[in-house]
């Protein structure tokens, strides 16, 4: 009875929407919605044949661009908790990691579809395509980081689960230049998730220097060296791998009648974040001005 009511807690610790002490998480229910939303609605609209003349190759783009969102928001979990102090979300990081892989394993089978199932096709792809090749290396990482995700295997691993888990930043690399690089001209959400990168290794150097990340003027400097850095990345690109005039990109960023470039995007979500100290301690420096305001009136 014992060993069963052990086995039951292990379960209830596992199910998305529950804490590890069995209580109600309406956070994880809300990550795990989150996470199985795309991939239903791919699969309805390849069902009801509303996803255009190529398909599977809408499954095949959409995939792989799902699994590389969800494998920074994985990576952002650290410096949001860090910044905002939200230690839950701690519990989110590997729901969102295995997200990552699922799609990551969808692009990879959809590919495979694509070339018709021919298996030693696709491998003899892999092997000469570049693209392909830096892919499937990271989605390889992926796997690893799968397969050792478990409780068993963190008490199991111990320090070298801590080694292993930290290549995420260098499969987040790979995953951004597989995405440059099979994007062609169209980089727009590849140079974004390279700002978002650069933004995230910024958050790692400020907490390995000490910096506190609670800090809001930190995390607006970083803002401002990942926006520009962002803008930076889109410049280089046009420049050396394409034939698109790689100053009108550039002066593009100033120029907001048709879109907002990656650069805006990547600036405006690190200063929100910056903002978030703040509005944490706003009811608190509301709450300690209250009594002297009475005083001053008695």
């Amino acid at each position: 009875m014992q060993a069963s009511g052990f086995q039951a807690r292990q379960y209830k610790a596992h199910i998305p929407w529950r804490e590890r002490n069995g209580r109600f998480s309406p956070l994880g229910l809300a990550v795990f919605v989150a996470v199985m939303a795309p991939g239903f609605w791919l699969g309805g609209g390849f069902l009801l044949d509303t996803l255009g003349a190529k398909p599977v190759t809408v499954l095949l783009h959409e995939s792989g661009t799902w699994a590389i969102r969800f494998l920074f928001l994985s990576l952002l979990v650290t410096p949001l908790r860090r910044v905002a102090g939200w230690n839950r979300l701690i519990g989110i990081r590997r729901m969102l990691g295995l997200a990552a892989l699922a799609y990551a394993l969808l692009h990879l089978g959809f590919y495979a579809a694509d070339q018709a199932f021919d298996l030693a096709k696709v491998a003899l792809e892999i092997v000469l395509r570049v693209y392909l090749t830096i892919g499937f290396v990271a989605l390889l990482g992926l796997v690893a980081l799968g397969l050792t995700s478990t409780d068993g295997a963190i008490r199991a691993m111990g320090r070298n689960w801590h080694r292993l888990h930290g290549i995420t930043y260098g499969l987040a690399l790979l995953a951004t230049v597989h995405f440059f690089l099979q994007s062609k001209a169209d980089v727009t959400e590849a140079t974004l998730m390279a700002g978002f990168y650069v933004a995230l290794m910024a958050y790692r150097v400020a907490q390995k220097r000490g910096l506190a990340l609670a800090s809001p003027l930190v995390v607006a400097a970083i803002a401002v060296l990942a926006g520009l850095a962002t803008a930076g990345i889109e410049y280089l690109w046009y420049a050396l791998a394409t034939g698109i005039p790689a100053e009108r990109v550039l002066a593009a960023n100033l120029d907001f009648r048709f879109s907002v470039r990656p650069a805006w995007w990547v600036f405006g979500c690190g200063l929100a974040l910056a903002l978030v100290p703040l509005v944490q301690r706003l009811p608190e420096r509301i709450r300690r001005a209250l009594p002297r305001s009475s005083s001053a009136r008695t």
